[in-house]
This record gives C-alpha cells, structure tokens and sequence, in this order.
C-alpha cells in the first residue's frame, strides 16, 4: 500500500514539474523538445487515469457514496438515501461555467488536483490517452489547430495540458467578435499545411468558419501570402499588432490555397491539409446533429468526428473512449459527480435511481449534484443507455427537455421536430437545410394576430430561392403524420397552422454572435431580441 502511493506522488510531482519545465522551455527553445518531455510524462499519468477508472467502473456505487461525501459539508454525510429524503429535487441548474475554464497551470495547483479527482485534469489525461492509442500521429507538436470563441473566460481545448500541441495564438480566442476570432484562427490553421488535428469548441464553430473560408478565400490568400493580417471589425489594432508578428509571408501556401479553392469545397478540408487524421468537436450532439451530417457530406468528407467529453450544466461528466465510431457515447465517470436519473416517460410521482441501477435501451432525465451547495438539480438533458463498461453507464444524450414546443401541452421533443423537418424538406426539390430554429406563438406577442396558438419556424436553405404554399403546408402536414395529439389540436381548431419563414445566408451567424459565448444551439428562442434578430432575416 505503502508503494502504491509512493508511486503516485512520484507520478504527480513529475507531471507538475515537467509542466512547469514546458511552460519555462517552450520560451527559450524550439517546440520538439519540452513536447516530446511533456508528451512523455503526461502519457505515463494518461495511462494511470486510465487505470484508475477501469478501477472506479467495477465499484460504481462506492465510487458514488464518496462522491457524495466529497460534494457534502464535512459531518453531514448520512448516504445517498439519507441525501434524497433530505434535499428535494431542484427545478434547474444554475449552469455552472459553461465555458470550461481548466485549473491554473502552476505547480502546486497541479500537484493538488493530481491528488484529487480533478474533472478537466483527468478528462484531459484520457483525452491523450485515447489518442495516443488511436491516433498517435495527431499528438505531433503544433498539430492541431484551434477554431473556438471564448469571450470572457477562456474555453479549455481538449489537449489542454499539453499546450505544445496547438499552433493557434492565445490571444484569438477572446477576441470581442465572433466572426473575427474564428477568422484570424482559420488564417493561422491555414498557415500549417502538416496539421493532424482539427479542433472546435462545438461543430458550429467549425461549420461558420468553413463557410469564412468559401466566402473568403481570396483575401485569406493574399493574407497568407503577404504575412499581413487586414484590420476588420472586432479585432483591436493592439492585438492585430501581436498577431501580426507572428506572421511571415508564405507565397507557396497560398499558391496551394488558391488552387484548392478553385476545384471547390467537396472535400476541401482533407485537400487543404492532406494529413489531418481527425476533426476533435466540443460538442457535436443534440442540436449540433446537424452542422455534422452537414460537414461530413460536405467540406469534411472522409474524416472521423470525435467528440471526447460530455458536458450538462456546465459540468463535465463523461468521456468517449471510442474516437472512431460515427455516433459519440460517453463513459459516465463516478467521482467527477453524483448521478441521479428519472425514468422516462416521467411518472406522477418521480423517484430516482441512481448510477448502477439503470437499464440499456432505456431513456432517463439525468438529475445533477456536481458541485458543493448544488444539489439535486433537473439538467434538463435526457440520456439514453446504450450499454455498460463494467459497472458505468454508457449515455448517448437525446434531447433537451427546454428545447420542447408546447403551446397546448402536445409537447414535440427537439430530435423528433429535427426529424421531421428533415422529411418535409426532403419532399421539396433540390433544397438542403442548412439551419432552422423554432418560436412558440406566445413570444410574438401583439405580432401574432388573433390566430390560435401555434409555430413559427426559420429555415435557410441551399438550393431553393423562394418557398411555395404548397411547401409551407408540407411541414405541417408531416408534423400531423408524426404526432397524432398535434393532429387533434390542429382538427379543433386549438392549434392555429405552422407559419414557416425562409431567412438570408448568414442569418443564423449573426444569430450565434448574439447568443454570446459557445454553447449548443438553441432550436427553440425563448428571448424576444433573438426572435426579432432572425425576423430581420426573412426573405421569403
């Protein structure tokens, strides 16, 4: 016993002080060598957390009741049962910090969250981990590129901990506009034809900044190679200035883009850097569905998606350990919080089970005590189990409870309306949804008229310039077809028809800038300046 902790205070200073040594190094010397000695040390401490939750997967409900007790006022813990009588559940969390901000790189902070059961630390050591088992090339220094938008606190990438893996500069994420923080962050990725990775807060990210580089392409080359990075909006001269030294000129690369761009964008993204292996997502579920069916017929074909944590409310829970499959599915992790699950469909009166009691195929409304004086919160996320490793639960999340339309009760989940939505637009020619969001008749307020309740949806579509009756009335229909309580509504007069509006390209851009720091996309407005930012757009 005596070894073993031996053992891991060995492994915890050396990862804390190779840490600083990098940080130190990585000033004076070029990037190859503190990342080969960085690289080297965190994959022996990868390989230990991993070790350590194949341990916590065959003892869930030990690894639980600790949690518990680490989450309680010290004297207080009586044990999960004793916890649910006392504390009642909570209607919703408060969020937490969304943007995941990581634990400070200096050393005793590190040596401590060594000690304990750090979330980002410890997502971060299997991140490396998974690759270095899959995709050990993507590890090379200043492979991967960074396309994320992080105002305010900045957004920890994945790799985190080994910052020598990244080649874009700090100071492009916290720029104040969206739009000219993933543009200077595409500029600097195009700069490096060797990337291995390709890394985005969340898939919308990337998709805007694509759709930067089909629209722009001709200024991002002439950029490229002149070293000179153009003033545009959202981007202070103090820091073009330091962005701009880090530039050199690169006429031969923006040969190579100009001449990529002209053949198209099927594919572009393999084109552009022939041995990238992955494109990393923050988040790539849900709502997000649909930028990555998009990507992957599109700019992006031929490559995988990974995403490797699942985040609700603001905390980080789970992890993939599978990069390679199509659909991500995530390990719930027991000591980085204390689960809680309500079956679904939900009962009259609700009683929850906890991590080692679920079943597989079922789905359940995932109930949160993630940090001191939180407890017992609604995340409105709903999970489906797909399977075991060990003892934890493998989730895949389905849904958001917030992002139901209901006017009369009828309630239409956000993944079957995406899927309906999907078939209406099928059965109009040569169109492709690029995007949509909903709004419930109540927000329109005065604007609505004297009609009954009823739905009003956005769409920009590809290929379609103006939208017939006939197509209106389609969506309608197949909402009818698929929910046969909106039918009844509808045949009684109680729901007033579908209202569907068509919006310019780059409505849903200007959108997600006004939404604020990155997070899933709504697919349901619940704020007037929102709704009136999109009906700007209308042009059909």
């Amino acid at each position: 016993m005596l070894v073993a902790m031996g053992l891991v205070v060995a492994v915890a200073v050396a990862v804390t002080v190779t840490v600083a040594l990098v940080l130190a190094l990585s000033r004076a010397l070029p990037t190859a060598l503190p990342h080969a000695l960085s690289r080297s040390v965190l994959l022996r401490a990868a390989v230990r957390s991993r070790r350590r939750l194949e341990l916590g997967g065959s003892e869930v409900r030990r690894g639980q009741e600790l949690q518990l007790q680490r989450l309680l006022p010290p004297g207080t813990f009586r044990g999960s049962e004793a916890f649910r009588e006392q504390h009642p559940l909570k209607p919703g969390c408060d969020g937490g910090n969304p943007g995941g901000a990581v634990l400070s790189l200096r050393p005793w902070a590190l040596l401590h969250s060594f000690w304990g059961t750090d979330p980002p630390l410890q997502a971060s050591l299997l991140y490396l981990d998974t690759l270095r088992a899959t995709f050990p090339r993507a590890l090379s220094p200043r492979g991967t590129a960074l396309l994320s938008w992080s105002p305010g606190v900045p957004r920890a990438p994945a790799g985190w901990l080994l910052p020598t893996l990244y080649c874009t500069p700090a100071p492009s994420g916290p720029l104040p506009s969206r739009a000219a923080s993933l543009r200077v962050q595409l500029l600097f990725a195009l700069r490096e034809r060797g990337l291995r990775v390709l890394e985005a807060g969340t898939a919308t990210e990337l998709h805007d900044a694509l759709v930067v580089l089909r629209a722009g392409w001709p200024g991002l080359a002439q950029e490229l190679a002149l070293g000179r990075l153009s003033p545009q909006p959202g981007l202070p001269e103090e820091v073009r200035g330091r962005l701009q030294a880090l530039l050199t000129p690169d006429t031969a690369r923006a040969a190579q883009l100009r001449a990529e761009c002209a053949l198209g964008f099927q594919g572009i993204v393999r084109r552009l850097w022939p041995q990238l292996e992955l494109v990393v997502l923050g988040t790539a579920h849900g709502a997000e569905q649909l930028y990555c069916e998009s990507l992957r017929q599109g700019e992006c074909q031929g490559l995988p998606f990974y995403c490797p944590f699942y985040r609700a409310a603001g905390a980080l829970l789970g992890v993939n350990l599978w990069p390679e499959e199509p659909a991500p599915r995530f390990l719930l992790c027991p000591d980085w919080a204390f689960y809680e699950f309500l079956p679904c469909p939900a009962e009259e009166e609700p009683r929850t089970v906890l991590l080692g009691e679920l079943w597989e195929g079922r789905e359940y409304g995932l109930v949160l005590t993630a940090q001191p004086g939180e407890y017992r919160c609604r995340s409105g996320e709903v999970l489906r189990v797909t399977g075991f490793h060990k003892q934890c639960p493998v989730v895949e999340p389905v849904r958001r409870e917030s992002q139901t339309l209901s006017v009369r009760g009828e309630s239409i989940p956000e993944d079957r309306f995406y899927r309906t939505l999907c078939r209406a637009v099928d059965m109009w020619p040569g169109a492709r949804l690029v995007d949509y969001v909903c709004v419930e008749s109540a927000l329109l307020g005065a604007s609505s008229g004297a009609s009954a309740p009823h739905y009003e949806v956005f769409v920009e579509l590809r290929g379609l310039r103006d939208l017939s009756e006939g197509q209106r009335y389609k969506l309608d229909q197949c909402l009818q077809e698929d929910f046969p309580v909106y039918k009844s509504f509808r045949f009684k007069g109680s729901i007033g028809p579908l209202r569907l509006h068509m919006v310019g390209a780059g409505a849903f851009a200007r959108l997600r800038e006004a939404l604020g720091p990155p997070s899933p996309m709504p697919r349901v407005l619940r704020e007037e300046r929102l709704l009136q930012l999109v009906q700007s757009s209308v042009i059909s």
